[in-house]
């Protein structure tokens, strides 16, 4: 027991030592930087005035995570109003093991662009659909029907019959910076509905091929890379910024990685809606070819004398020129590299498809042709294409 005391007065003397000599230490620096000539010095070099002390700047953790928190929460009541779930069914199909019939079902998501009901999804939610049912945020389902699809995009435009409903407001996807904070809306894994995630844009102008689950897929161009998790049933739902604005369409997701998805921009949306309002469909302009992009390494494998631009590669059964199409008409030919469209070279960020994508039906373009060793310039006028 004695032992004992004894330990315990070792110990709290060494923590009353340890404070003393910490408080010992303060002073100390405290009566260098005051008194002592060198102290002086040293006050002129820090920048310290006289009686005033050292005063050391903090940042306030705190409060940027509650404005941060702030901002998303605000964002998610702006837009997630306008957040619907969409159920598709398809056909019955017949169970192999079974034999018995059951309805095809996909599930995903849209939001909702006007005030009497248009929406905004993405065209692989709808795809195949006979029947479409799309609940609202306050649990209110209506009867869907598919008004438009994109024809060369991953976008389709739904209507309910309703009048009043809330409306995403549609930001600028070109102005959208890497780093910037994002966060996805949407009808997780078909049936969390409204689940929101948060993240930041990882990347822009990213070219991904999606499937859609049923050996199908697309080429996408231009899209944005985000690490707000974008999970199954999500498709179609909105990507948002800080200030509440829609600024991406989400589409896809890596399967290969972590936290990698994929949102179509807004700004190819908003071109679309023009159309529909336009022509009562999504109309987009037409060349008529079929073709590569090249690599240096597609290149080098077919010894090809330039590595970027459209290859209309020989195809077995079917010509890379569609007969009758604007591109025939203009005199392109199998085996044909269109290196630039209108003097803006074809890369693989910038392809064929999304250059003629910033065109309208009707318009003329020049292509600059490579033709075995010789160069061509030829005309075309872009045709009609429409979903």
């Amino acid at each position: 027991m004695e032992k004992f005391k004894q330990h315990r007065f070792a110990i709290i003397a060494s923590v009353v030592a340890v404070v003393v000599i910490s408080a010992l230490t303060t002073v100390g620096v405290l009566f260098f930087l005051s008194d002592s000539s060198a102290g002086q010095i040293l006050r002129a070099k820090l920048g310290i005035d006289e009686g005033k002390g050292l005063t050391i700047s903090t940042t306030k953790v705190d409060k940027i995570i509650v404005e941060e928190s702030s901002a998303i929460i605000d964002a998610n009541k702006k837009v997630g109003p306008a957040v619907v779930s969409v159920l598709t069914t398809g056909k019955p199909v017949v169970d192999f093991f079974t034999g018995q019939s059951r309805l095809q079902q996909a599930s995903g998501t849209g939001f909702i662009i006007t005030s009497d009901g248009l929406i905004a999804t993405n065209r692989h939610v709808v795809s195949g659909g006979e029947k479409f049912t799309v609940t609202t945020a306050d649990e209110k389902t209506f009867e869907g029907r598919v008004v438009a699809t994109d024809p060369s995009n991953d976008l389709a435009l739904m209507k309910i019959e309703a009048k009043g409903l809330p409306v995403a407001d549609l930001g600028d996807s070109d102005r959208i910076e890497v780093g910037q904070w994002v966060v996805a809306i949407g009808n997780a894994l078909g049936e969390l509905q409204n689940t929101l995630t948060a993240g930041v844009i990882s990347a822009k102008e990213r070219t991904v091929t999606p499937s859609d689950g049923q050996g199908q897929t697309q080429e996408l161009y231009g899209m944005l890379q985000t690490d707000a998790a974008i999970n199954p049933g999500n498709s179609g739902g909105p990507l948002v910024n800080l200030a509440g604005q829609v600024v991406g369409i989400n589409s896809a997701v890596a399967q290969s990685g972590q936290n990698i998805g994929f949102a179509i921009p807004v700004n190819d949306l908003k071109k679309d809606l023009e159309s529909y309002n336009k022509n009562g469909k999504i109309v987009q302009p037409y060349i008529g070819v079929r073709y590569q992009t090249l690599t240096k390494a597609l290149a080098e494998s077919y010894k090809l004398s330039v590595s970027e631009g459209a290859w209309l590669a020989p195809r077995v059964g079917e010509n890379s020129v569609v007969a009758g199409s604007p591109a025939a008409k203009a005199g392109l030919k199998d085996g044909d590299i269109i290196t630039a469209l209108n003097g803006k070279k074809l890369t693989a960020d910038e392809p064929l498809a999304r250059q003629i994508r910033q065109f309208s039906p009707g318009d003329r373009v020049s292509l600059s042709i490579l033709r075995g060793d010789t160069k061509l310039t030829l005309l075309v006028t872009l045709g009609t294409f429409s979903g």
